[in-house]
């Protein structure tokens, strides 16, 4: 198994390799495990499917969960784990730089940090305030013995505000603050990821592509993207199979779902690849 400080190493490079890379999102150690099998470089948690698999709505499993959670996957895989580690766990800027050495000594070698507020009334921090949240995650970020590569996530548009230029004002104040990745969730055209991708110095991550546009790998790469996440898509893939079996097996009685199911022994064969 990889040490931490190689597996930091792995994740800049990817970063700084030329091109686009996938960075899937498991929800535990099994899907982890899975997406490691399948050949991916590097992975990120979801705080949406995290959350939703242990019983509980996005943004309320807590920090102490989700560290415990990222524990468990960081010592499974054989490849780098970042984390969705939404609003830092606390407003203030000392709050996120603590959620970074937790998140750090858990195993992670980079992480996200939101300008979400938590409150749907005023979701978005002042700008200024936001940029010193950033600051004090990068200092921590600094701190530690190898590279952690900090994400800054700008969420206006994901809470009603899509205003374009000023979202690329908080990722320019956010790289300027120390982020070594940026991340705007839900931007809705090509137009606009290329415009941002355009107006900063840093890496870009998307969630798939464009809001409102069906775009493949290539065609995100394309415009600029560095990488591309998938949120809570992996793990709501997984539990449509499970509504759509539930829903057959109760209302029909019938089990044609297994036609399509994987084998136990393919899953197993990824476990054991996953493993490293």
């Amino acid at each position: 198994m990889k040490t931490q400080a190689q597996k930091a190493e792995a994740f800049e490079a990817l970063h700084n390799t030329p091109g686009c890379f996938l960075i899937p999102n498991p929800w535990d150690p099994g899907s982890a495990r899975v997406l490691a099998g399948l050949g991916f470089k590097a992975l990120t948690t979801t705080s949406a499917g995290y959350a939703r698999s242990i019983g509980f709505p996005d943004y309320h499993a807590g920090r102490e969960n989700v560290m415990a959670h990222i524990r468990a996957m960081a010592t499974m895989v054989d490849i780098p784990l970042a984390a969705d580690l939404e609003d830092g766990f606390g407003p203030k800027p000392e709050d996120c730089a603590e959620t970074i050495r937790q998140g750090a000594e858990a195993g992670l070698v980079g992480g996200s940090i939101e300008d979400f507020t938590g409150d749907r009334n005023d979701p978005i921090y002042a700008i200024e305030k936001a940029a010193e949240r950033v600051r004090a995650s990068a200092e921590a970020a600094k701190k530690l013995p190898f590279k952690f590569m900090l994400c800054a996530r700008a969420e206006n548009y994901l809470n009603g505000r899509a205003d374009l230029a000023e979202t690329i004002k908080r990722l320019q104040a956010y790289q300027e603050a120390g982020a070594d990745v940026l991340f705007a969730p839900g931007l809705n055209t090509a137009d606009e990821v290329r415009e941002v991708c355009r107006s900063i110095d840093r890496p870009f991550n998307i969630v798939r592509g464009p809001r409102k546009e069906m775009m493949t790998v290539a065609q995100v790469a394309e415009l600029g993207v560095k990488r591309i996440s998938t949120g809570g898509m992996m793990h709501a893939v997984g539990m449509s199979a499970v509504i759509t079996a539930a829903k057959e097996m109760a209302e029909s009685g019938t089990f044609e779902f297994i036609k399509t199911m994987p084998s136990a022994g393919e899953i197993d064969t990824l476990l054991k690849k996953g493993s490293g």
